[in-house]
């Protein structure tokens, strides 16, 4: 006979409202048995809890909740800003709605029943994590229960969890744990414990549907400016493999938004909401305390040396990961101020790896998402940081002032998923876990790189970068933009979701939506109406151009290879034109996600064949090459490469003014830079302020010190300076030539 029905069966319920009393009432009335009494219940908040717990008929212990199903949700658009900040929570209403609900639609109204456990399997279990409580540990139990129970009714969408911290402290482990650290950092075992409890208590999401619902209408309205364009290619592979195994998104990150761009773009998907790692810089009121209670994990911004934050952090993550949540962080650490990818941080993807190891799970996914912006309003000011300004503080102004920016339409918001990635075969395919975690993150960018759209936007703004300030008719924007819409089709790059490029009028209305955000300018009192950008808008216009860069490097580096063909006359074509790439390639390799050699040969390969497909036996030809650089429509070399070869060799030229046998002073000598830039720029010698970037000089400076180039009394440090210097300034000439090609055929251009 079945054990559920010989078992005595005691019901677990909560405290509730008196119109949910009434309704557990009559169901338990309906569960009455032979005599016509109904089931006993123990309220697990009573003293009877702990009579249960030492019962020894080994009852099977059934919870029960009284759930109020939410009425559809209403379409996504503006919120006002009054019902945005509604509290009322849909799944959890107050007394007088639950009357309404009664009466209007009682069917929203409904028992929900846990599954069962005999009290001895929670014993077993108990004693399993490390022993404790057993009432403590029935509450819980049976609140985690519940809560699965609830999102087979509610949707995955509401996947959470209650008392973590006690679960995780109450675990035999975690006792393991802290007395290692105890001995290994010389610590009391109690101190290591309390520090440890702090640091769960400040990270880890204590989740509640009432934030949940009131954070989903918060972003509704903070994200109010933007249509969302969701690429739903891969998302039927991620809900099977989410069957299964835990989710980690590694989005790109441009803005602020971008959690409340993501989060929708996933739960509209039938996707759960993910565990969002975020800084502690923006756990201030009331985005803090909201953020917290539907699923941002607040993380100290500095951690180095601090072994217990760090032991408890990966405890939390391998938590998360046995309890299948998904996880959610930006590969990049910061925001882009660039716009294109920054290199991967490794800390986060670390801690993961290990709590992967330490969880006994079979494999865990991560999936690349690109987010892409047509417009974005920090860009302004992200640019100004570039410049030298310093950031402004995150705080309850701050907010206030960029959430009334969003009531301006900026346009789409472009979510693109990318080929998920076995964790488990990523780890495997090296011994040394740091090793493996690098080569990780890195594909993870390659990932995100590869679905990320070219958009109008940013091909409008390539048209009037490179050009020194010239401003531009409709027919030559037309004209420079045709060849590149041509390029990008032969080369069948992904575009923002059904937008035509060879559509004029998409060109046209980028055009105008740069207009009105003010990064262009127009001129129409001449015979013809022109075009022009901004006044110091062309770090700005970088941004949205360097969405595209990544699939435009490689054709500027095969133009490159054209012009050291007829600069440098190769005497070995072949072997010559690939040792003037990889040099490209090593200089740029901190700013740019360049695929293995091999890889990288082919692709190089590829796009001489589109130049010409007969070059291999032709670059040997200087006159040929010639030809080939000027017959060709379109020149990206000046476009793309120019600004961060100019920002380079300011880097260069300042580290030949810095004494070789002095301890370097990296603010000191970024602030230099700033201002050497900037002289460079008033004498035009550098063709973009967007070369003036305090972001770009920081990459130039780490591929310095990668060649041994700045910390003091290294060898021969300043005859190797003086070499850096000169072949940055090789480069600049021949890109330079290059461009002087380009205004040769837009000055054709504009006399027809």
């Amino acid at each position: 006979m079945d054990e559920q029905t010989t078992r005595p069966r005691v019901y677990l319920i909560e405290t509730m409202s008196e119109m949910e009393d009434d309704v557990l009432r009559t169901w338990l009335e309906r569960q009455a048995n032979d005599s016509g009494q109904p089931p006993p219940t123990v309220r697990v908040t009573d003293q009877a809890l702990a009579d249960l717990a030492r019962r020894k008929d080994d009852p099977l212990l059934t919870p029960l909740r009284v759930v109020w199903l939410p009425k559809e949700t209403h379409p996504d658009g503006a919120q006002r800003l009054r019902e945005t900040l509604s509290l009322r929570d849909p799944l959890h209403p107050g007394q007088n709605t639950q009357r309404r609900v009664m009466r209007d639609d009682p069917a929203r109204c409904q028992v929900l029943e846990g599954d069962p456990a005999p009290l001895s399997d929670l014993e077993r279990r108990l004693a399993e994590n490390g022993g404790g409580s057993l009432p403590d540990f029935i509450r819980r139990q049976a609140a985690l229960t519940l809560e699965r129970a609830e999102r087979t009714v509610l949707g995955t969408q509401y996947k959470v969890s209650r008392f973590v911290v006690d679960e995780i402290t109450d675990a035999s482990r975690y006792h393991d744990g802290t007395h290692e650290l105890s001995a290994q950092l010389n610590l009391p075992v109690a101190e290591v414990d309390r520090r440890a409890r702090g640091a769960l208590d400040e990270m880890v999401a204590a989740q509640s549907r009432r934030a949940i619902a009131l954070w989903d209408q918060l972003g509704r309205y903070f994200s109010r400016a933007y249509r969302l364009d969701v690429d739903t290619t891969r998302l039927d592979d991620l809900r099977e493999l989410n069957k299964e195994h835990s989710l980690v998104f590694l989005p790109s990150h441009r803005s602020y938004l971008d959690p409340l761009v993501l989060r929708p773009a996933l739960i509209a998907n039938d996707l759960p909401l993910n565990h969002v790692m975020g800084g502690l810089n923006i756990n201030f009121w009331p985005i803090g305390p909201i953020g917290k209670r539907s699923g941002t994990v607040f993380i100290r911004r500095k951690i180095e040396g601090d072994e217990i934050y760090k032991w408890t952090l990966r405890e939390y993550m391998r938590y998360l990961l046995t309890k299948r949540f998904n996880l959610e962080w930006y590969i990049e650490g910061g925001r882009s101020r660039t716009g294109k990818l920054r290199p991967p941080r490794f800390g986060l993807l670390n801690y993961l790896a290990k709590a992967f190891r330490d969880s006994g799970m079979s494999d865990v996914y991560l999936v690349p998402v690109s987010l892409t912006y047509d417009q974005l309003y920090e860009v302004g000011a992200m640019a100004a940081e570039a410049h030298g300004q310093a950031k402004s503080k995150e705080s309850l102004r701050w907010l206030l002032g960029y959430v009334r920016a969003q009531g301006q339409r900026h346009g789409v918001a472009h979510v693109n998923v990318g080929r998920p990635m076995s964790l488990a075969d990523y780890l495997g395919q090296e011994d040394d876990l740091r090793l493996a975690v690098q080569k990780t993150a890195f594909e993870v960018c390659h990932r995100i790189n590869e679905v990320t759209p070219v958009t109008a936007s940013s091909l409008v703004m390539l048209a009037f970068l490179g050009i020194e300030d010239r401003a531009l008719t409709v027919a030559e924007v037309g004209g420079i933009l045709g060849p590149l819409v041509d390029y990008i089709t032969a080369r069948s790059l992904p575009t923002a979701g059904d937008v035509d490029l060879t559509d004029p009028q998409v060109i046209r209305k980028a055009v105008r939506t740069h207009l009105d955000s003010g990064v262009l300018k127009s001129f129409d009192q001449g015979s013809e109406r022109v075009f022009y950008l901004g006044r110091d808008q062309h770090l700005v216009a970088a941004f949205y151009r360097n969405n595209t860069i990544h699939f435009l490097v490689m054709r500027a580096i095969a133009e490159m290879v054209l012009r050291a063909a007829v600069d440098q006359k190769f005497t070995d074509p072949l072997e010559d034109g690939w040792n003037a790439a990889l040099r490209i390639r090593d200089l740029l390799k901190f700013e740019f996600f360049f695929s293995e050699k091999d890889s990288f040969r082919k692709e190089l390969r590829a796009e001489l064949d589109l130049i010409d497909p007969a070059w291999e036996s032709n670059l040997g030809d200087p006159q040929h090459a010639a030809n080939l650089l000027s017959g060709m429509r379109i020149h990206l070399a000046h476009r793309v490469l120019q600004p961060f070869l100019e920002a380079y060799a300011v880097v260069a030229a300042q580290l030949l003014r810095t004494p070789v046998d002095r301890k370097f002073d990296e603010k000191a000598f970024m602030t230099a830079c700033l201002a050497l830039a900037e002289q460079r720029r008033l004498r035009q010698q550098i063709g973009s302020s967007e070369s003036i970037s305090a972001e770009l000089f920081t990459t130039a400076l780490k591929l310095a010190r990668n060649r041994g180039l700045v910390e003091p009394n290294a060898e021969n440090m300043a005859a190797r300076r003086v070499e850096f210097e000169a072949e940055l300034q090789t480069l600049i000439d021949q890109v330079l030539r290059i461009r002087a090609i380009a205004h040769e055929n837009l000055d054709q251009m504009g006399g027809r």
